[in-house]
């Protein structure tokens, strides 16, 4: 495999000189090879990213899908479609095999999403992860942070499987995720298992929280300064690092769906992974920002007391805010779990527009 140059700018900058790993929000390869020569040591995949990719490269992914489907005669459109992504993901993860090596398997991770037609149930999450995480060494597997995938991820990681958490925006998930994967890990340990190379990662997904409060400010009818509300995802994320810290969990947290440049600026230097969308990655690296570790300044105490005003954000920030049973219904889970479901059926009628397009009636 050809060795991707280094090029200097912030993110290389702040990939050498701190604690935070990069990773790419897409496992596209054009945007992974160029991730990696800012420092980026990981991707993700999820139904969205998936699809998108394979409609922009669809020259590409159409003569593949069609190979596929050739190879696969009784398959559905659905399994036609998740063989395009397995094979998506493992081009993705090779290129990160030589960041794996060097970390002991910390970083250099490539992270698949089990289907999320099975959020309902545990046991095919976990079987899936199980599945999934034997396509190549350094994969990890996103399951909900819902009660069902809280119960998943505890399964598939005591089965061997480094996961990454999903479908998760608050400090009380993140807490029940992390103690979940503690809980796998521990009982490994005990049978004499390795963990040696397992890297665990729980995501907050700080965009879409944000999101969500300007909606519940906006519902309402709530007097605030809505500038205040970029900043619930970066104070949900300081929170749940510090509890991670104080319970001594071994997981790290991730961060992701970016909606501003701040949930990279106000949380790089902590020890934790910045997975930016492509597009806000280079935008970063072609400013003149430069490094500056901000990840143990508070969040401005007036900035906090606007946020304590929204209902949601203090269900999302209080480690106690949400019962496991609660993380179903919170809004941003189900829109988000929506979401995904959605680009699971757009992949599937992308599929059947290649191997089975409708006939031309002109």
């Amino acid at each position: 495999m050809t060795e991707i140059k280094m090029t200097p700018g912030p993110l290389l900058d702040a990939a050498k000189n701190s604690k935070t790993a990069l990773w790419n929000d897409s496992s596209d390869l054009e945007e992974l090879r160029q991730s990696i020569s800012w420092g980026g040591v990981g991707a993700t995949c999820n139904p969205t990213i998936a699809y998108t990719t394979i409609s922009k490269h669809l020259d590409i992914w159409a003569p593949r899908i069609k190979k596929i489907a050739e190879s696969m005669p009784t398959a559905t459109e659905s399994e036609i479609g998740w063989q395009a992504v397995k094979d998506m993901s493992i081009e993705a993860a090779k290129l990160l095999e030589p960041a794996f090596e060097a970390s002991n398997g910390r970083n250099g991770r490539l992270s698949v999403q089990t289907d999320p037609a099975n959020y309902r149930n545990a046991k095919a999450l976990a079987d899936q992860a199980v599945e999934f995480s034997e396509m190549a060494p350094n994969i990890v597997v996103k399951v909900p942070a819902t009660k069902t995938g809280i119960e998943a991820i505890e399964d598939a990681t005591y089965r061997g499987v480094s996961m990454n958490v999903t479908v998760s925006f608050s400090v009380p998930q993140a807490v029940a995720s992390g103690e979940a994967i503690e809980r796998g890990l521990k009982r490994r340990e005990a049978e004499g298992k390795d963990i040696s190379k397992m890297g665990p990662v729980v995501t907050l997904m700080v965009g879409r929280l944000d999101d969500w409060l300007k909606i519940c400010a906006n519902r309402d009818k709530l007097v605030l300064n809505p500038g205040h509300l970029e900043w619930g995802g970066i104070a949900a994320v300081k929170k749940a690092a510090a509890e991670f810290e104080k319970r001594g969990l071994r997981s790290r947290i991730l961060v992701a769906a970016f909606r501003n440049t701040m949930q990279y600026t106000e949380l790089v230097g902590g020890d934790i992974v910045i997975s930016p969308p492509f597009a806000w990655s280079k935008r970063i690296q072609e400013s003149d920002y430069q490094y500056e570790p901000r990840f143990d300044v508070p969040v401005a105490d007036e900035i906090m007391e606007t946020l304590m005003k929204v209902e949601d954000f203090r269900r999302a920030y209080e480690v106690d805010g949400m019962s496991e049973e609660e993380f179903d219904t919170f809004g941003p889970t189900v829109r988000t779990l929506r979401g995904f479901l959605k680009s699971n059926t757009d992949l599937q009628e992308l599929v059947r527009d290649v191997i089975l397009p409708a006939p031309k009636e002109k």
